[in-house]
């Protein structure tokens, strides 16, 4: 069953120290290294309060069902 999630973070979290190498969780959804951030989230910086839904074409709004 396919699913719609809302992320409302457009942004990575950042692991904290101690790790070797900095790291980023992916907290938009839309990366394909997930956990790690891609910097896919780029994409979503001009959303405002709207809802999209990605695919490999690009965003399309869609109607706020929340």
């Amino acid at each position: 069953m396919a699913r719609l999630v809302m992320h409302e973070k457009n942004a990575p979290y950042e692991i904290p120290e101690g790790t070797t190498l900095p790291a980023y969780i992916c907290g938009c959804g839309l990366s394909a290294k997930k956990p790690f951030c891609d910097g896919t989230h780029k994409k979503t910086h001009d959303e405002g309060d709207e809802v999209y839904v990605y695919d490999e074409n690009g965003r399309v709004r869609v109607s706020n069902a929340y």
